[in-house]
């Protein structure tokens, strides 16, 4: 498989510094996304929206496999029973056992599905799951249509069930992401081209104030984030061939500059948390190869990992 060198810029004080990537697999997803390391299988879940397939890569041999769902898949979590994830679907919300296939409905579902559909959804650090919803650009037969304006929402599903309203009005939700501290919550509209950061109450879940962190830069659109432990932001560019990274004061340290012109979210995985995967979207960009991709790329700084939705207190 390829490799690929990339640059990587720093700001505002730029000293070139060369990062070398891996297209782990060419999967050639039309729209890669939500990456989900598990440090128990020593491997990397993904999906793809339009196929509606869930990935998953085993790092040691970059052996890969695929399954098959009924409707687009959007987000992934790990939950506090090993071997169950939790997977948000365009309408609802399941719990899916990898190693036995087994799939059992969590209970929520999306009132106006088909009109609109989940989007970009995480775990936070109490447990409770935050998805977004937007208007439904996916067809029955996983063909695109066009973006809406407006309309979505921004969901809390805590584990008890009970489903909370944080936003209202949203094109295109994206970046779920928590400070290390546990103490910001970081959220986008990527129709809006900025990062939203709020202030976030680790003993209750809520959110409040908000201010953008980063507004208008040029390449590209945010889509998908991940955090690493100095508390800086590594944001996915859509159409903007790169990821940035921002500091907690909203200054970007650095652009890592990759061969695809779409890339989608990313998040922290290996042993050491210090391998950034990322996810890419086909693109109709002449040379655009390995468009819709799984990406690695190597960094001094280690990542946060992901939190479990509290699934054992359902059971």
């Amino acid at each position: 498989m390829p490799n690929m060198e990339l640059l990587i810029r720093s700001n505002p004080a730029p000293q070139a510094r060369a990062a070398e990537a891996v297209c782990l697999v060419p999967s050639g997803d039309r729209c890669g996304e939500a990456p989900l390391w598990c440090a128990e299988e020593g491997a990397v879940y993904w999906v793809d929206l339009n196929r509606f397939l869930i990935h998953r890569c085993r790092l040691e041999n970059r052996h890969s496999r695929s399954w098959f769902f009924d409707e687009p898949v959007v987000a992934l979590s790990l939950t506090d029973v090993p071997g169950v994830l939790l997977v948000a679907l365009a309408s609802r919300l399941l719990f899916w056992t990898p190693s036995s296939d087994t799939r059992r409905e969590h209970g929520f579902r999306l009132p106006d599905f088909p009109q609109m559909r989940l989007n970009e959804g995480r775990t936070d650090p109490r447990g409770d799951f935050w998805v977004g919803s937007m208007v439904n650009n996916i067809q029955a037969d996983g063909e695109p249509a066009p973006i809406g304006s407006g309309g979505g929402q921004l969901l809390r599903i805590r584990a008890s069930g009970v489903v909370d309203t944080w936003g209202a009005d949203i094109g295109m939700p994206n970046t779920l992401c928590w400070s290390p501290d546990r103490r910001h919550f970081y959220f986008s509209d990527s129709l809006e081209n900025r990062i939203q950061v709020y202030d976030y109450d680790p003993d209750d879940g809520a959110i409040f104030g908000g201010r953008t962190l980063l507004g208008s830069f040029e390449r590209g659109w945010p889509d998908g984030s991940a955090m690493d432990a100095e508390g800086c932001l590594w944001n996915c560019r859509y159409d903007g061939a790169c990821v940035v990274r921002i500091t907690p004061d909203g200054l970007v340290d650095r652009i890592v500059e990759l061969p695809v012109q779409h890339t989608t979210s990313c998040t922290f995985g290996g042993a050491d948390l210090k391998t950034l995967l990322i996810t890419t979207a086909a693109s109709r960009r002449r040379g655009d190869r390995l468009a819709g991709s799984l990406f690695a790329l190597r960094t001094e700084v280690q990542g946060q990992p992901e939190n479990r939705f509290r699934l054992a207190n359902l059971t």
